[in-house]
């Protein structure tokens, strides 16, 4: 499995300051995403104001609990460093040794695929830009998610 959270850019005014990224300097709603390592979505989460980091947002829906309590190993970038549960991600620093530099491209060589997912997702025009009520993207998501894996089961 891959975790991992995307910004659902928002049509939004300056003034709706929790909706802002500071990363991506948009507004915009985070959404998780859980993945297989194919890259078919599997999850979505609600969505959660721009501002929110992935991890703390992982923690919100209970992500990690649940992935715990159910023993499934799941990728993760280095959003999600010091999550608790079986989440493997990779190594962080600058001077790494080469044993965790080949680690690090082999992690990032598995996630990719799931990565996909959010690029799937993402592709659907609706979700360009969001120019409806911020608390719909989450339903969006999993309307989209829905048809996505209808339309890559109809495709193989």
């Amino acid at each position: 499995m891959v975790l991992d959270g995307t910004l659902i850019r928002i049509d939004r005014v300056k003034a709706d300051r929790p909706y802002f990224s500071g990363k991506h300097r948009v507004h915009g709603m985070n959404v998780q995403v859980i993945s297989s390592p194919d890259g078919m979505i599997l999850w979505t989460s609600g969505a959660l104001p721009g501002k929110a980091h992935h991890l703390s947002a992982a923690r919100i829906w209970g992500i990690l609990s649940e992935l715990e309590r159910a023993g499934i190993i799941t990728l993760a970038d280095k959003a999600y460093q010091g999550a608790e549960g079986p989440i493997i991600t990779p190594y962080k620093g600058k001077d790494k040794p080469a044993s965790q530099k080949q680690a690090n491209r082999s992690h990032a060589g598995l996630r990719g695929p799931g990565e996909r997912a959010n690029a799937q997702l993402k592709s659907w025009k609706i979700l360009r830009k969001l120019r409806c009520c911020p608390l719909k993207a989450g339903h969006l998501c999993k309307a989209i998610a829905v048809l996505q894996n209808h339309r890559v089961a109809q495709t193989a």
